[in-house]
Parts: C-alpha cells; sequence; structure tokens
C-alpha cells in the first residue's frame, strides 16, 4: 500500500469531545451538510483550518467546535493530543482531545452540519467493529479503516483518529 502524504500540508485541529450521558461515555461526531464543497455528508469531528497568522491547535479546535455545534468553551476541558495524522486532502491535522462537562448544549449550524450523535466507546472498544477496506486513487491505493455503529459508518481520518485513541488508550492503561 502507498501512503499518501501531501509535501507542504497546512495546518489543521479537530476535537475529540468524550461526553457520558444515561448510555456511558461516547465522542460527540458529526454529519457535515450533504451541500458542502468538500467532505459533504461524511462523519468527523468537530474542526478546521488554524488560522495562518499563528493560531494553537486547541484555539483553532475550540473555535472551529463553537462555529460548527455551538458547543461552549466552558464546558471543553482539553485533557491531551494523539499524534498529527496526514490527511490526503492536504492537512497535518492535529486531535484534541477534551473531557466534555455535564449541563453543556449544542447548536449546530445547518449550513455546516446535518447532524451530531454520540459514538459509544464501547462500540469503539469492540474490535469486530474495526475493519479495513482498500481505496484507490489515480495514483496508487491505500488500506483505510471503516467503523460502523448502528446504521452510520465512520471512515476514512475521522475512522483512523479514532483507532488512534483506542490504541493510545490499550497502551497507556491507567494503574
Amino acid at each position: 500500500m502507498r501512503r499518501f502524504a501531501p509535501a507542504n500540508p497546512l495546518r489543521a485541529a479537530v476535537l475529540i469531545p468524550i461526553v457520558q450521558d444515561g448510555a456511558g461515555a461516547g465522542i460527540l461526531l458529526t454529519r457535515r451538510a450533504e451541500d458542502l464543497r468538500s467532505h459533504a455528508g461524511q462523519v468527523s469531528f468537530p474542526g478546521g483550518r488554524c488560522d495562518p497568522q499563528g493560531e494553537d491547535p486547541v484555539a483553532t479546535a475550540l473555535r472551529e467546535t463553537e462555529e460548527e455545534i455551538g458547543l461552549a468553551r466552558r464546558y471543553v476541558e482539553v485533557i491531551g493530543f494523539l499524534p498529527d495524522h496526514l490527511v490526503i486532502s492536504g492537512y497535518q491535522v492535529t486531535p484534541v482531545v477534551a473531557i466534555i462537562e455535564a449541563g453543556y448544549s449544542l447548536e449546530p449550524d445547518p449550513t455546516e452540519v446535518a447532524d451530531v450523535f454520540i459514538y459509544p466507546l464501547r462500540a469503539l472498544f469492540d474490535e469486530e467493529q474495526h475493519r479495513t477496506r482498500t481505496r484507490k486513487f489515480p495514483d496508487g491505493e491505500m488500506e483505510i479503516y471503516d467503523l460502523s455503529y448502528d446504521d452510520r459508518n465512520v471512515w476514512g481520518a475521522t475512522a483512523g483518529m479514532l483507532i488512534t485513541l483506542y490504541r493510545t488508550v490499550l497502551s497507556n492503561p491507567h494503574p
């Protein structure tokens, strides 16, 4: 398999928002609006491009999360980072991991987000849900992850970051 890495990637950041609800812990994910220019209808984390004037990944992730899903910063406690992910669309993405405090509310921007849902951690830690497939491109092919839950399919960079989170937790058990 060929690795696709952009030569001069743009900086971006996403928030991996971990929440607790009645069904247990999970991660807030969005389904992008169907009429967007890029990645329309795909499942993703809230996030986007860093301001070229030197905005850091945390500021980017928090700003984009507020803009996209209306999650106020006062409910977000950043607990760490995953390794940067290079994505074939030309970005170097920093995943910012955070715990979302109880009492939060969401106001998704319908021009960017069609849906917000919780992907349960129990589904992420079910290895039977981890599937790979080969995606073909004009100049090669790449293996990508597919994660399914209910009628939703998480794939590509988002699934890759979730798998990185899964592997990070497994390799760093809490004493």
